[in-house]
């Protein structure tokens, strides 16, 4: 079984910073394109970033300049370092990857970790 478990998620200040990691736990599996979402109460999930497994990187246009996404692959973890935090970055934010186990391949889902900025 592989599981992908995000972590420091929390409530911050508006313009404090914030890392929410994802680290994906398991064995005899291969991790592609890593990435993070978010989703508001309400509204429809949304790319936020993602991470190639040879570290091309892509960015919302809401975040870009502020959000840095990075992985390690030795510890099969995924990273979103936020600065700059806005309110409306207020959402649950979900990891994302592309796995390989075995014969199955598709895209795994993180349950998500909550991050709150308000003063």
């Amino acid at each position: 079984q592989v599981q992908l478990v995000e972590s420091g998620g929390g409530l911050v200040q508006p313009g404090g910073s914030l890392r929410v990691s994802c680290a994906a736990s398991g064995s005899s599996f291969s991790l592609g394109v890593m990435g993070w979402y978010r989703q508001a109460p309400g509204k429809e999930r949304e790319l936020v970033a993602s991470i190639t497994s040879d570290l091309r990187t892509n960015y919302a246009a809401s975040v870009k300049g502020r959000f840095t996404i990075s992985r390690d692959n030795a510890k099969n973890t995924v990273y979103l370092q936020m600065n700059s935090l806005k309110p409306e970055d207020t959402a649950v934010y979900y990891c994302k990857a592309a796995l390989m186990y075995g014969d199955y391949v598709g895209d795994y889902w993180g349950r998500g970790a909550q991050v709150t900025v308000s003063s």
